[in-house]
């Protein structure tokens, strides 16, 4: 390296983003995934004595897939080689496999290749690594936003082991930003600065579990703050909310706004109202709550405020959850909306709510005998000889495949918890039941009120 060389390097290093600057260089270092890199897990011992195989990392933007894969190109011995999948093609691949081998032959060295997005590879390139992945030419590492399982070749993901990052927590995101302003060597711990903890909760809350977006507004903050007559840089929360151009909210995602918001926006599904819904879900997503947990809570909403009212709304609510989870943010944004609508305007029902809790409440307070003889198990020897299944009419022998007969225990006979209400399918599910003989009774013991 001449001189001029190394001047450059200085520069570029001095004047790097303070997200690149702070990048961890060692495991001990790396904030989070303790999942899969804590001292006892897999990862972290196959790093540790050099021993990797080609692995895949799936997870969202800033949860430290590259940065991983540069702590795994410091820790071993081999040979490290970074491709990235939206620039790179064939051409590139050849080169670095035939490098590859020449540094097998002549240095007893492996080869680690590093492919970041690997989503974006077409399947030709995917089955160009194929071969070299197979017989050990090179270690791949892919770094990937999308599901691996879907979105890269079943052939590659086979010969791989897949670990999945997780979303930085708010108290990781905390940590690092505490870390970038008391380091002095790559942070701002020259810069005599103070972050007020609104701020800091602030910043931890909105980056989503993206550390580069927490770093990043926390160098702009710092470099354009003006310190004041004490030399000191004082970050308060209206600076934050400047350099990250979001609006605080008052949703803490541990305090009762957090609570009273959600509750808020499955009373509004509860309570049809479309708009309300869009409104509670959109002040949840601006604050960083879990798209997750959002879908979950409208699988609930599905069954006990819908149920068989539009017996499709769970299944649509499910489904929404598993492409919330394939998806991610910002675009499952979409998809929460278009299932909070759809349960805000289905028609409404908790019947089944209301059934289970009636059934549970008789399981705890009313002491049962026994199943009735005729619905007992009668496939094994012996069982006619006791009575078991005697007696019991097999349904589909009838016309309209329904006999009466008892089917609850004596003691809770005419017992009714089930009763559908007018709306959408219930209504021609109490039409049913009331042709059966097996609608509502008026008798106090079985009213739902």
């Amino acid at each position: 390296m001449d001189l001029f060389e190394y001047n450059y390097k200085k520069m570029e290093e001095q004047n790097a983003p303070l997200a690149s600057r702070m990048r961890p260089v060692t495991l001990d270092e790396f904030v989070g995934q303790e999942h899969i890199i804590a001292k006892d897990k897999l990862l972290y011992r196959a790093i540790q004595c050099d021993r990797l195989s080609s692995i895949i990392l799936y997870g969202p933007p800033g949860t430290g897939k590259t940065t991983l894969a540069k702590i795994i190109a410091n820790t071993t011995k081999s040979n490290f080689q970074q491709l990235n999948a939206t620039t790179s093609g064939i051409k590139d691949i050849k080169e670095i496999i035939n490098n590859a081998k020449n540094t097998s032959g002549m240095y007893q060295k492996k080869t680690i290749l590093f492919i970041d997005e690997i989503h974006r590879f077409n399947k030709t390139q995917q089955d160009a690594l194929l071969p070299y992945v197979e017989d050990g030419t090179i270690i791949l590492i892919g770094a990937t936003t999308e599901n691996p399982y879907f979105e890269v070749n079943k052939a590659l993901v086979s010969r791989s082991v897949i670990f999945e990052l997780k979303q930085l927590t708010s108290e990781n995101i905390k940590y690092i930003l505490q870390n970038a302003l008391t380091n002095k060597e790559k942070g701002l711990g020259n810069y005599a600065t103070k972050l007020s903890q609104e701020a800091m909760n602030f910043l931890a809350d909105v980056s989503n579990g993206d550390a580069r977006t927490a770093l990043n507004a926390l160098e702009l903050a710092v470099l354009t703050t003006e310190k004041d007559e004490y030399g000191i840089i004082t970050i308060d929360l209206d600076i934050a909310q400047e350099c990250i151009q979001k609006r605080a909210l008052n949703y803490d995602k541990n305090g009762d706004n957090h609570y009273d918001t959600i509750s808020a926006f499955i009373k509004s599904i509860r309570g049809s109202d479309p708009h309300a819904a869009l409104y509670y879900l959109a002040k949840m997503l601006y604050a960083g709550e879990d798209s997750k947990l959002i879908a979950r809570r409208m699988i609930i909403a599905a069954s006990e405020d819908i149920g068989n009212a539009d017996p499709h709304a769970l299944q649509f609510a499910v489904s929404a959850a598993q492409a919330v989870n394939f998806v991610g943010m910002p675009e499952c944004r979409i998809i929460l909306a278009q299932v909070a609508t759809y349960l805000s305007c289905a028609p409404k029902s908790n019947a089944c709510y209301m059934g289970i809790e009636k059934a549970t409440q008789d399981v705890i307070n009313i002491q049962i005998k026994s199943v009735p003889n005729h619905l007992k198990d009668c496939h094994y020897n012996g069982a006619r000889e006791l009575e078991r299944g005697l007696h019991y009419q097999y349904p589909h022998d009838f016309d309209g495949h329904y006999i009466q007969q008892q089917y609850l225990p004596d003691e809770l006979v005419d017992r009714i918890y089930y009763e559908p209400s007018e709306n959408g399918v219930e209504k021609r599910i109490k039409e049913s039941l009331k042709r059966l003989g097996k609608g509502s009774v008026t008798n106090g013991t079985n009213s739902s009120k």
